[in-house]
């Protein structure tokens, strides 16, 4: 990987990413409402609802992507502080009655002009700009733990407690990862990385088992059968939508367990029912799309010839693939459910918001390459 500093002329977007994003949404959203219309007749009596919620969601993403697409990098790094202040006021606003919204003893989300909003979604986004720059401008001390990485690690841990803080737990864990693969992909010393598990580790176990419900989470992935009724219950009707799926599937519609049998069918599940209505060979297709999308985004990461554009990359691509494999491995009986959604195809206005900017941002670096202007 080069990181010199010379100007070239830029170039255009990576046409087969931006070809893979409006792939990614037109059948994202067409499986969205697939798998929401019925839900959404019997709670709203519209078969629309959920369709048109994500629409709008879409929409501003879209024109939030563009925006980010041509952003100068440079200037994005100068509202580094700025991005880092208006997302920590969101979170605190989660917690602020009458404006934080309460659902399912959680307290993850704000109420704005009639939508719900994620602000935990829209810290994804801002500690990878946040660590890209900062590990970029520190690269020269990058084995000094006191100059280098407490910052960065100390802004980290903040979020982290505030995402918990919002029982959040899944969410979590998924920052730290992604902050876990750029300090690696940064030069960070692998000693550093013993140091960090030997203290997150254990506390991490800890509050895994002071929840009654996460330990469900985890029993019930280790043996659904033992709770079908409850905890157990998602994990086995999602099973029994791949299996029932098969090689072609039951064709987009033709799910059954959506039709009230797996409630989250629309969002954290509905991978379920991709798996039900185009089988094997749309899942496998689906799989595809996300894996190319991932090696389109790696290889600009490799590619760039600035430190910054490069770690960049990277951590968006890592946001959103790890994201799309973490879904599919929870509906895939492979690891215990998490909560966290499957991009461009689960419901949530937040997720889909965000995650737009991050591909934004990508066809933003695609087209530059070792501008002088970025520092890093």
């Amino acid at each position: 990987m080069m990181f010199t500093a010379e100007r070239v002329e830029k170039k255009q977007f990576d046409l087969t990413l931006l070809s893979l994003l409006l792939v990614l949404v037109g059948v994202g959203t067409t499986m969205l409402f697939s798998s929401s219309y019925f839900r959404a007749e019997n709670l709203f009596a519209d078969p629309l609802h959920f369709l048109r919620r994500q629409s709008v969601w879409v929409v501003l993403g879209a024109v939030a992507a563009f925006a980010a697409a041509r952003v100068s990098l440079d200037r994005l790094q100068r509202w580094t502080p700025l991005m880092i202040s208006l997302t920590f006021g969101l979170m605190i606003l989660t917690f602020v009655p009458g404006i934080g919204v309460r659902f399912l003893g959680a307290r993850r989300w704000i109420f704005v002009f009639g939508y719900s909003f994620q602000p935990s979604e829209l810290v994804k986004l801002t500690l990878i700009v946040y660590l890209a720059h900062i590990l970029s401008r520190k690269h020269e001390q990058i084995d000094d733990p006191v100059n280098a990485l407490l910052p960065p690690v100390i802004m980290v841990a903040l979020f982290v407690v505030l995402i918990y803080l919002q029982n959040d737990f899944s969410s979590a864990g998924f920052v730290i990862v992604v902050a876990m693969a750029m300090f690696f992909v940064a030069g960070v010393p692998i000693r550093y990385f013993f140091s960090l598990g030997a203290m997150v580790m254990p506390l991490s176990l800890l509050l895994l088992l002071t929840r009654e419900h996460r330990v469900n989470r985890v029993l019930a992935f280790i043996d659904p059968a033992r709770d079908p009724a409850g905890a157990g219950y998602q994990v086995l009707i999602s099973r029994a939508a791949l299996v029932h799926g098969g090689m072609w599937g039951s064709g987009i519609g033709g799910s059954v367990r959506k039709l009230g049998r797996l409630p989250e069918a629309h969002s954290d599940f509905v991978f379920a029912v991709i798996a039900e209505e185009l089988g094997f060979i749309g899942v496998a297709a689906i799989v595809a799309l996300f894996a190319l999308l991932a090696y389109r985004g790696y290889r600009i990461a490799y590619r760039c010839d600035n430190r910054f554009c490069s770690l960049l990359a990277f951590g968006l691509t890592s946001s959103i693939f790890l994201q799309a494999l973490l879904n599919m491995a929870v509906v895939s009986g492979m690891v215990p459910a998490t909560g966290v959604p499957l991009p461009f195809f689960s419901s949530g206005g937040s997720s889909a918001f965000v995650t737009l900017i991050m591909c934004g941002l990508l066809l933003n670096i695609s087209r530059r390459n070792g501008q002088g202007e970025l520092h890093g």
